[in-house]
């Protein structure tokens, strides 16, 4: 019976990069999004190109009824989850914190935060009555450290790496791995999003230096996933060569 994985936010970016490379390897995937013609269109391309199952689940995963009115509803044959990655997530506005948005500020808790609580707490169910799998969290470098105008967007994934290490402690019980990935730069529709569609601005991010890319991730999330079943990955902070921290990056 082939594995299967579970990936939210998989229409872009690390989720979908994510979902390649177990389909690739002959994962099922359920993958979830808000876009229901991509989410579709990746769906139909995975299959076609990887003759695996794909699951297209249409959800917002800040919205609590409709993560667990769809994750409850699962077929008997897609609850044998082995990975939940919670990879939907995004940062929003680059604003000093007197200046900030209480909009932006929301969206980024409610997705970044409690969309990883929600659907873990929706899933975790099957896991426990399997009495294995493995959560993957998506942080950030934002979630060690902390820089200018990142306010809102760090302490979200702050949240979420201290979430990481509390999940980990409380399901050592029920034999379930959790592992969170911190990734520093990379180009995705990442900085386009924080910068509201400003292309010119999410450019300028990456100049000078080459950064990490969504299949870079993608590659260290299937490892961490196919190790031993006695082996745990707990944290990851990965760079490109040219960045140290947050702050320190050296460009040409």
């Amino acid at each position: 019976m082939a594995k299967i994985i579970l990936i939210t936010g998989a229409t872009s970016g690390f989720g979908k990069a994510i979902a390649e490379k177990f389909a690739s390897n002959q994962w099922d995937c359920i993958i979830t999004g808000r876009r229901e013609d991509r989410l579709t269109s990746i769906a139909d391309d995975l299959q076609n190109k990887f003759n695996v199952r794909v699951l297209p689940l249409v959800f917002d995963v800040q919205k609590r009824n409709d993560v667990f009115k769809q994750l409850s509803a699962l077929p008997d044959d897609w609850k044998h989850i082995d990975v939940l990655v919670n990879n939907a997530g995004l940062a929003l506005g680059r604003d000093s914190f007197e200046n900030a948005s209480l909009d932006d500020w929301d969206i980024m808790v409610d997705t970044n935060l409690k969309g990883t609580m929600y659907v873990t707490k929706a899933i975790l169910p099957f896991l426990i009555e399997q009495k294995k799998g493995h959560i993957i969290n998506i942080g950030s470098i934002a979630g060690k450290e902390v820089y200018p105008n990142g306010n809102g967007y760090c302490a979200s994934k702050h949240a979420v790496d201290a979430l990481s290490k509390s999940m980990r402690i409380d399901l050592l019980p029920h034999n379930i791995k959790v592992t969170a990935i911190h990734p520093g730069a990379v180009e995705t529709e990442f900085s386009l999003v924080r910068f509201k569609g400003d292309a010119t601005k999410a450019a300028a991010i990456y100049e000078g230096f080459t950064p990490l890319h969504a299949e870079d991730i993608a590659d260290i999330a299937y490892y961490c996933a196919t190790l031993p079943p006695t082996v745990c990955i707990n944290d990851l902070i990965v760079t490109p060569v040219a960045q140290a921290n947050s702050t320190s990056f050296y460009k040409k």
